[in-house]
């Protein structure tokens, strides 16, 4: 498992695709009844990238994002990577104080939904009822924010953060074209979340 973060290269096209998918066991009886059963409560994110131009001069884009396949040894080591639309959170809600919890998950909301985030970049700023936390907390790279005495009953607490999503290639061989003098594409490059 690496900590290196996805180069960020000017040739990515704007049709990147995101897709989130779970898995779910389905059993349908002789009579047409399904019975179903999630494996995993958080999903699982696909992210699909193209890039239209890699230039192999002094720029070392080509060789940029080649060597950084190379180095992960294609689907085998995990990385961070950066999603440009969706890697911020603000005023986040992580739960209300009781007067004895002192750990905190930091989470993101889509809609109804609720995911755990982990690989947080940075410093998170930490509020109770709206109050900046300077320090009596740390945060753990699980994305866990521990405070020294535990926010009171009823307090609000809240956090802006920026993070990653850890991927890994999804398959173990990526495609380079050359299609003039020191320019080239890579018209799929794949990355699929983990857990």
């Amino acid at each position: 498992m690496s900590d290196a973060i996805f180069p960020t290269l000017p040739g990515l096209k704007w049709d990147v695709t995101k897709k989130p998918y779970f898995s779910t066991k389905i059993q349908t009886s002789v009579n047409g009844k399904e019975a179903r059963a999630i494996n995993w409560s958080y999903p699982r994110w696909q992210f699909d990238l193209s890039y239209e131009l890699l230039r192999d001069d002094v720029t070392n884009e080509l060789r940029t994002l080649m060597g950084f396949f190379l180095q992960r040894q294609g689907a085998f080591d995990s990385f961070l990577y950066t999603d440009p639309s969706d890697n911020y959170v603000a005023s986040q809600s992580i739960g209300t104080g009781n007067g004895a919890t002192t750990v905190f998950q930091l989470v993101r909301s889509l809609g109804g939904f609720t995911e755990l985030m982990k690989n947080i970049t940075g410093t998170p700023v930490v509020r109770l009822n709206g109050t900046v936390q300077g320090s009596g907390w740390t945060v753990d790279g699980n994305g866990l924010i521990t405070f020294t005495t535990a926010p009171a009953a009823g307090v609000a607490v809240t956090a802006d953060f920026s993070y990653y999503f850890r991927v890994r290639f999804l398959q173990d061989e990526s495609e380079f074209s050359q299609f003039m003098q020191n320019l080239w594409e890579l018209k799929k490059c794949q990355l699929v979340s983990l857990k």
